[in-house]
């Protein structure tokens, strides 16, 4: 059995990957190395995978219709696909939209269109707490409205839950659509909160906190997002059966509390032992002021429940930054 990562490099990607070899399983990964950050954090996380014996890699865009359809062709024995290849971040999508468009739409398209072409037996998919948009309701479940999303970044993540959807109709693609909820851990992107807040009080930096801190989010650490990851691929939907008829499900894989924002920087400021400079902004165009994940079906159907306290896993963060950074 082969199992497909897309945005093997990544660093939800790098996880599930590790994770996935641990438990002997082989693997594929592809990524197209984009520099929307730091390549070389990419580079450095695939140097890891590519130690290991069932681990193979291959360099590419999903959204490149002749490249792709040749790699499908010559890896014709891919079982399962852990689709997690996209194009992230709110604020980025709201000054290169077509970057989101090529790579959440098309790409995700074009691992639909692979489905169809391979054995598969599952396809898993990213999607994101932003589709839910402007809903005032917490916490946040999978059968609340997603009809206002607020991005662009978004509006691609709720069409490829759509499209998803329709291939199941139509084809009976046996397809899960996870909904993640603000990731943190080692080996974590750059643009996002824990690295910015890191870096910035490891530099001596302002740190820009928006709506001025009035916030909350719900800070899913990234073994625990691995843990859902996994135990969803594990656990295919079936068509005509009490999870109902067409073969695709969506779930929400994040923490059950939501933590303020303010405390979140606290806590790093304790951990790191060094003050915190704030540059307190308004709230930014796309963003939401709270998000917490109902998990109650994620719980009931694959025993998910987080495990990392925030304390644990912003030490760990800081433990990886300061051996990575050599500071």
């Amino acid at each position: 059995m082969t199992i497909l990562v897309t945005g093997a490099a990544g660093f939800i990607g790098y996880h599930v990957c590790q994770k996935l070899l641990q438990r002997q399983e082989k693997v594929i990964g592809i990524d197209n190395l984009n520099h929307y950050y730091d390549v070389r954090l990419k580079e450095a996380r695939l140097a890891k995978l590519q130690t290991q014996p069932c681990f193979d890699f291959y360099k590419i865009d999903i959204a490149n219709k002749i490249e792709f359809d040749h790699f499908i062709k010559e890896n014709s024995h891919i079982t399962r696909i852990v689709h997690l290849a996209a194009q992230a971040g709110v604020r980025y999508s709201l000054t290169n939209p077509f970057a989101y468009t090529e790579a959440n739409v098309v790409g995700h398209l074009a691992i639909l269109e692979a489905c169809r072409k391979l054995p598969i037996k599952h396809l898993v998919y990213a999607s994101s707490s932003s589709v839910y948009g402007a809903n005032q309701k917490l916490p946040f479940s999978v059968n609340d409205p997603v009809d206002h999303p607020i991005s662009l970044y978004a509006a691609t993540k709720r069409s490829a839950e759509l499209m998803s959807y329709t291939y199941s109709h139509l084809f009976g693609l046996p397809a899960t659509g996870l909904r993640f909820f603000t990731v943190y851990g080692p080996w974590g992107r750059p643009d996002m909160s824990a690295f910015i807040f890191t870096d910035a009080i490891f530099k001596n930096q302002a740190i820009p906190v928006f709506n001025q801190g009035d916030m909350r989010r719900n800070f899913t650490y990234i073994d625990d997002i691995v843990a859902g990851t996994i135990a969803c691929l594990d656990k295919p939907p079936e068509e005509g059966t009490e999870q109902g008829a067409i073969p695709h499900r969506i779930y929400n894989i994040g923490n059950n509390r939501s933590e303020p924002l303010m405390g979140f920087i606290q806590t790093l400021e304790n951990i790191i032992g060094k003050k915190a400079k704030i540059r307190f902004e308004p709230m930014q165009p796309g963003d939401v002021k709270e998000t917490i994940a109902d998990i109650s079906d994620t719980t009931r159907d694959f025993g998910f429940l987080p495990k990392t306290h925030i304390g644990e896993g912003l030490r760990n963060f800081v433990s990886w930054y300061r051996n990575y950074y050599e500071c």
